[in-house]
């Protein structure tokens, strides 16, 4: 006889959060660094549909490297499709804070549990442990 499932007991397996661009798009930047790393805290893989800007990746490290705990937090891999070459790069542009789109998809997950195998313009490939 096969014991019953308590709420106590968790899946055998790694949660993948996938996150539309409606959604990130309806919290402020901070909210969705906050939304992202409780995420990966508690072991997920999470993957955005229209990734971040600039400034929120750089604030996404940021935070990611003040919440590192030898025992308990070791990071996070980030990898993020490159944005398109047809956006404005020039240093007039940078200057004005046109950082264009963000960029098309981004996948966040523990550093312990996350391998990136593979990446180009169109594939992410990912090895991911369930540690």
């Amino acid at each position: 006889m096969m014991p019953e499932a308590t709420e106590k007991e968790t899946p055998d397996g790694v949660q993948i959060d996938l996150i539309s661009g409606q959604r990130m798009d309806e919290l402020a930047s901070m909210e969705k660094i906050r939304m992202i790393l409780d995420g990966v805290h508690a072991g997920n893989i999470v993957i955005l549909e229209e990734g971040l800007t600039p400034d929120e990746e750089s604030k996404l490290i940021e935070v990611t490297m003040a919440e590192i705990s030898p025992d308990e937090f070791n990071g996070i891999e980030i990898e993020t499709y490159p944005r398109s070459a047809s956006k404005d790069s020039s240093l007039l542009g940078r200057l004005m804070g046109n950082d264009g789109p963000p960029a098309k998809l981004t996948v966040i997950g523990p550093a312990n549990q996350i391998e990136t195998l593979h990446k180009d313009e169109t594939l992410i490939s990912a090895l991911v442990s369930r540690n």
